[in-house]
């Protein structure tokens, strides 16, 4: 059980086409005019036994509610990186989606202590994320679950007409 209410499943290759839902929801958030058919090609990419996906779905047991019918609420997908200073293979958060709705029930809480749990039963000495700097709740978890900024992802924006 993950919190009174939900539970935690783990996601299957076959849920491919819902994993891209949730990752454009995610970006369409913090950016509403965006075009984020691209992710397609990343989820192609990245999605594999290797890269674990877990659900959280409302628990309808009690009600006696058909659990194969439920909407997923909120997701978790993780990848491998290598830490360039000291060489480790560590887990690396691709994305952590809980819907609107959904929010401020310790969901995103819930779920980073279960990877950080996973993490570290296979060995992993660190997680490691990319968070957007204009998306303060999620910066308010990371720092809340004790994250710190190792480094800094810098971009600039070129101009093609020269």
């Amino acid at each position: 059980m993950l919190i009174p209410g939900y539970i935690i499943r783990c996601g299957f290759a076959s849920e491919r086409s819902l994993l891209l839902q949730f990752m454009q929801r995610t970006y369409q958030d913090l950016f509403p005019n965006e075009d984020f058919s691209h992710l397609e090609q990343t989820v192609k990419q990245y999605f594999s036994s290797d890269t674990p996906l877990w659900w959280v779905e409302e628990d309808g047991g009690q009600e006696g509610k058909n659990n194969n019918a439920q909407c997923p609420i909120a997701c978790l997908w993780v990848g491998n990186a290598i830490d360039q200073v000291h060489g480790n293979r560590h887990a690396h958060i691709f994305i952590l989606y809980v819907v609107a709705e959904h929010r401020r029930r310790g969901i995103g809480t819930a779920l980073m202590r279960y990877v950080e749990n996973w993490a570290i039963q296979r060995g992993d000495r660190q997680i490691g994320l990319q968070v957007f700097q204009s998306n303060k709740p999620a910066l308010n978890l990371y720092n809340q679950l004790g994250y710190q900024t190792q480094s800094l992802w810098m971009v600039k924006f070129l101009n093609a007409e020269k």
